[in-house]
């Protein structure tokens, strides 16, 4: 009798870690409340729990853990927000004015040696050596404002 409930243990304890493998594939914590449930069904066995048990532990602990491990989860992970990178990094940065850049025309601005074609948001030229910050990027051409 000990040697079903072992290998009832080691089955659950299998599909557990395929649950896991798949979670880890797909990356959307849906699949890791099923393995939570898998993991704690496995237990079951061990304690003389029968088929049934086995299915209303993992069924409990699966939605359980839907409600609330994932939303923790996605808080955190949501919280911890990629770094901007590449051509995005740039807004928000502070450049000098190479080339004035005309009302309603494109000018140029310098920013760590590279150098930008720019467009303002005011209705004024902006001067060349004047400081400007950068709020948005279109492709190749920054949309800049003097500070």
């Amino acid at each position: 009798m000990g040697d079903i409930f072992t290998s009832a243990a080691i089955a659950w304890g299998v599909v557990a870690l395929l649950f896991l493998i798949t979670e880890l594939m797909t990356g959307t914590l849906y699949v890791l409340c099923v393995f939570v449930g898998a993991l704690a069904a496995s237990f079951v066995p061990l304690f003389g729990g029968g088929f049934i048990a086995q299915v209303a532990v993992f069924a409990i602990f699966s939605l359980l853990a839907l409600f609330f491990i994932r939303p923790v989860l996605l808080k955190t992970l949501k919280t911890k927000q990629a770094p901007k990178s590449n051509a995005d990094a740039i807004i928000g940065r502070i450049g000098r004015v190479s080339q004035t850049i005309k009302a309603g025309e494109y000018g140029r601005v310098a920013i760590d040696g590279d150098d930008w074609k720019a467009e303002s948001v005011e209705s004024e030229d902006i001067p060349v050596g004047s400081k400007v910050e950068v709020l948005d990027r279109k492709s190749l051409i920054l949309t800049v404002k003097t500070i």
